[in-house]
């Protein structure tokens, strides 16, 4: 059910499909996820549909991957959801909707890479290619997400107290301690880059124990690219991060990897969070969201500031 009480069925799906694109009505529809601000419905054997169902400005973000996209993948050494068609809000549906390629593979929050060195070199080769200069106009991030560390420590301590109070947190000291020293590094003084803004488990593709595919970019953004690089400490399996630095192009600095480690953080804090009970409306939230973030905490508490 959408937050205006719609329920998404494939029916629903082939209705707009026949009353807007009616060269794809005919392809077969079945159901692929239910993401945080969007579902995925698999349209034919190459496309796929996303709607927004839950989260307020969701169609807003469809919109944003439909403009930016198909000038970004073909660039990238990693399939992504190329937009094909937007759907425009109607009386059936009040939203705007997308119509994309299809990205094979298993969320990574189900099946985590485990290929550590093939695995960082992907995902460093992923990120070096789309960690480009943006334009004066390029949007930026929703939450503060490229901005500097500082715009956002308001929120850092009542997120760690809730994490600790739900016993998500073993070591707070540990935690507070890599979080400062992040938010003491040098700022980013380069050119804003381009950033996919939202790399946590559910939004990483894997096969065979290796990344094969990135959704959902409807945080793309442009800013300082340790929101990105953070990724390596939620993504990679033990002892890959090194080789994801010594991959990643041009060589990280030391102060934008403190950086990435307060960003890996609060990306950590918040996928614990959400594994535990969920926020913003999702009951329940997402128990596969729970491990890889406790793994993330422990290697970031582990390991020294580089």
């Amino acid at each position: 059910m959408t937050d205006d009480g719609d329920e998404i069925t494939a029916d629903l799906i082939a209705e707009l499909l026949r009353e807007q694109h009616p060269d794809l009505a005919d392809l077969p529809v079945t159901f692929g996820a239910r993401g945080w601000d969007n579902q995925l419905w698999r349209l034919g054997d190459d496309l796929a549909v996303r709607l927004p169902w839950a989260t307020e400005g969701a169609d807003e973000l469809l919109r944003k991957e439909h403009a930016l996209l198909p000038a970004v993948a073909p660039r990238l050494p990693l399939p992504i959801p190329v937009p094909q068609r937007l759907g425009r809000p109607s009386e059936r549906f009040p939203r705007s909707w997308i119509v994309t390629t299809w990205v094979p593979g298993e969320p990574a929050d189900r099946a985590p890479a485990t290929r550590g060195a093939e695995a960082a070199d992907t995902l460093a080769a992923f990120l070096s290619a789309l960690h480009q200069p943006a334009p004066d106009d390029a949007p930026t991030g929703r939450h503060r997400r490229g901005a500097p560390l500082a715009d956002i420590s308001e929120g850092f301590g009542p997120l760690l107290a809730e994490t600790t109070d739900r016993g998500l947190v073993p070591c707070p000291d540990a935690v507070r301690e890599v979080w400062d020293d992040a938010l003491a590094a040098p700022a980013w003084t380069g050119p804003a880059l381009w950033l996919h803004g939202d790399l946590h488990p559910a939004n990483l593709l894997t096969r065979d124990g290796n990344f094969c595919g990135v959704v959902d970019f409807g945080d793309m953004c442009a800013g300082d690219p340790a929101c990105d690089l953070a990724a390596c400490w939620l993504l990679l399996p033990d002892g890959a991060v090194d080789r994801f630095h010594q991959s990643y192009s041009p060589a990280a600095d030391a102060a934008t990897r403190r950086r990435a480690r307060g960003w890996a953080l609060v990306k950590a804090l918040v996928c614990a969070l959400v594994g535990d009970a969920g926020v913003h409306g999702h009951p329940g939230g997402k128990a596969t969201w729970g491990p890889p973030a406790a793994a993330s905490l422990r290697r970031l508490t582990a390991s020294s500031a580089r």
